[in-house]
């Protein structure tokens, strides 16, 4: 991969982002531990989702301009994420970038940078 260019490029940009979220998001909410802690209506959890990413990955503040700061484990601690539920978020990611046509070594780079957020959001260590 260019190290020149950020994540969000190496992804293709917007489009790209976009089709990777709407794979991503019918795995969850299919996934035993995952899909309880969402809303049946997923649209606007989609649409945070990727004003995240996209400045996650160093594409433009989409996110901060919008909601302020992310403090992504502040606005997760409602919700008990167990390390088996941080396992399956990461799992079903990989799928989606798989789904998406996401090349093998950029889904290794982005599962990579999205490990340490997924496991720090861990608070609880109990299914329930």
């Amino acid at each position: 991969m260019n190290r020149n260019i950020s994540l969000y490029e190496a992804l293709g940009g917007a489009e790209k982002l976009r089709t990777i979220v709407e794979c991503f998001y019918p795995l969850v909410q299919a996934h035993p531990l995952l899909g309880p802690l969402f809303p049946e209506d997923i649209n606007p959890v989609m649409e945070k989702q990727y004003l995240f990413l996209t400045q996650f990955f160093g594409g433009p503040s989409l996110y901060s301009d919008q909601y302020g700061h992310p403090m992504m484990r502040a606005r997760h601690l409602p919700f008990p994420i167990t390390p088996e539920r941080a396992a399956a978020w990461l799992g079903c990611m990989k799928e989606a970038l798989q789904k998406a046509g996401i090349k093998e070594e950029l889904q290794a780079v982005l599962i990579d940078r999205l490990s340490g957020p997924a496991h720090h959001f861990v608070n609880s260590t109990e299914e329930g």
